[in-house]
């Protein structure tokens, strides 16, 4: 597959990484790179996510793989810079395949033992005729009929929200990196602290077999169909498809016009009626939430959706702000209590398609209402806190709130329908001293034969420290020229056949490398 080229057209438009962008990626950065124990002797840090939406997704592998989505989009603006989202993708896919990425499959064994016992606020995720004797969901029942106990997580007859969100976080691993990786061995901790050894492309490979086996849809907990586990399963499966220009997504399509068919139903008057929360082809039930709630099944799917079926997700969508009201511009935000995951979504969802009167809408009640704020003993960390009483910002909640901060519109459904692929003939920046420097914008206009680079200083306490990076994979690095805030510079020097060292002060600049093949004069779009 050749990559798709930044040209000045494109270039201009895509704004550097503003300082919640920044804030959000220094947090993450923070998680991921600080030890903790995921194994069955440990326990992850009490940053990690298992605290929200309970009881379906209170795991820490949903901050894990929901962690991972704002990396791709924040490449847009610096595919010239990948290392730190390298870094970050690396920790995540340690800790997915830990014994804490599947503690729930490896320690919910069987029926839940408690199901008569269940808090009120659950019993809304089960249809009313089994309530006091159907597991809820989040209760995985590793070992419940028909499959019986299955020790690998990533092997199972279900499972499929584990090795589904596992094979698009190492599609994103993947994306970011540029680096082929489809074919090295994954050691996965399953059941009894088992060790099952898998690869990206054997993961990716058994999810299309199962597509193609099963019409309805794999299943998640034994014995769930979710339309939100399954249509992010097949979202790895378009974007392993659209870096490797496999096929292994061609069965998913024929997925989504089940779901059309059998998984929802509108009223006779158009209106949305019913859409699953989940099918079990055990007991023949599909379960919705009632009345207007219905629409809240919709949300948590339109981000896998969006990017696989278009015109599929603007229908439902609107159908689904239409059913809450919150396409009304006369109805106030502020009364309806909203889910902070489902309005988050709605609001990303308007950014992403350019919604911009009901992006504005939604934007002004979260900026009031949820609290967004940077924190950490230099101010340098960002996000939001939805009310929440917590020591750090809920990543599950963040995560879809922050595409919609750190990304131009279409920046998600760009990367599974036209990557930013990496080019072994482009400028990439290597050991920036991340995070003591943060690099806003880094772009290669290779119309130009030019290199923009955007830094920052987030921490007061290291601005105007030296500091420097390479410059590598630049045609006859001793003919280039580089100008810092529109100045000549000589702080730097050739330290290979393809790489310069750039030396400077940590704070806020804008540098300019001119490379072989274009004018060393014009200005960048940002000069």
């Amino acid at each position: 597959m050749s990559t798709r080229a930044v040209t000045p057209q494109e270039a201009t438009p895509t704004p550097a990484l503003n300082d919640r962008a920044l804030g959000w990626l220094r947090f993450i950065w923070d998680k991921a790179t600080t030890p903790d124990d995921w194994s069955d002797q440990g326990e992850p840090l009490p940053w990690w996510d298992r605290y929200t939406a309970p009881p379906m997704c209170s795991f820490p592998r949903f901050d894990v793989h929901n962690m991972s989505y704002v990396l791709p989009v924040m490449l847009e603006a610096t595919p010239a810079w990948r290392e730190v989202y390298t870094r970050i993708s690396d920790e995540l896919v340690r800790r997915y395949t830990s014994f804490w990425g599947a503690v729930d499959w490896c320690t919910l064994i069987g029926p839940d033992p408690g199901a008569d016992r269940y808090p009120p606020a659950w019993q809304a995720f089960i249809p009313e005729p089994l309530r006091g004797r159907y597991t809820v969901p989040g209760w995985t029942g590793n070992g419940i009929e028909p499959w019986g106990l299955q020790p690998d997580p990533c092997g199972a007859d279900g499972n499929v929200f584990y090795r589904g969100w596992l094979n698009l976080v190492l599609g994103i691993r993947r994306y970011v990196s540029g680096e082929a990786t489809e074919h090295q061995p994954l050691e996965i901790t399953g059941y009894q602290n088992r060790q099952f050894t898998w690869t990206h492309a054997r993961i990716a490979e058994f999810i299309s077999a199962q597509f193609r086996s099963r019409p309805q849809g794999p299943h998640c907990e034994n014995t769930k169909i979710w339309p939100f586990c399954v249509s992010a399963t097949g979202l790895g499966l378009k974007l392993y498809d659209a870096q490797l220009g496999t096929n292994l997504s061609e069965p998913v399509p024929r997925w989504f016009d089940y779901l059309r068919r059998h998984y929802m139903s509108l009223t006779r008057s158009g209106e949305l009626r019913t859409f699953a929360l989940y099918y079990d082809p055990m007991e023949q039930r599909l379960h919705s939430l009632p009345g207007p709630s219905v629409a809240h099944g919709v949300f948590p799917c339109l981000l896998y959706m969006y990017p696989q079926d278009r015109e599929f997700s603007l229908w439902i969508y609107e159908l689904a702000m239409r059913r809450l009201g919150w396409s009304d511009p006369d109805l106030p935000l502020s009364r309806l209590q909203a889910d902070p995951n489902h309005l988050s979504t709605a609001m990303w969802m308007a950014h992403e398609v350019k919604d911009t009167a009901t992006e504005d809408r939604i934007r002004d009640y979260i900026e009031n209402t949820y609290q967004p704020r940077f924190f950490g003993e230099e101010n340098d960390r960002f996000g939001f806190w939805f009310g929440y009483d917590s020591t750090w910002p809920r990543g599950q909640v963040n995560a879809t709130l922050m595409l919609a901060e750190c990304g131009t519109p279409g920046a998600w459904w760009r990367i599974f329908n036209d990557p930013l692929l990496a080019s072994p003939s482009e400028p990439q920046l290597h050991g920036v001293d991340y995070p003591n420097i943060s690099i806003r914008r880094a772009q290669n206009d290779m119309a130009q034969r030019v290199l923009n680079i955007e830094t920052a200083a987030p921490a007061p306490s290291q601005r105007g420290k030296p500091t420097s990076f390479t410059i590598d994979q630049l045609p006859s690095p001793a003919e280039v020229s580089v100008t810092v805030d529109n100045q000549d510079s000589t702080g730097w020097h050739v330290t290979s056949g393809d790489s310069i060292r750039l030396d400077l002060d940590i704070g806020d600049h804008q540098i300019r490398v001119a490379f072989p093949g274009g004018s060393s004069r014009q200005n960048s779009p940002h000069t």
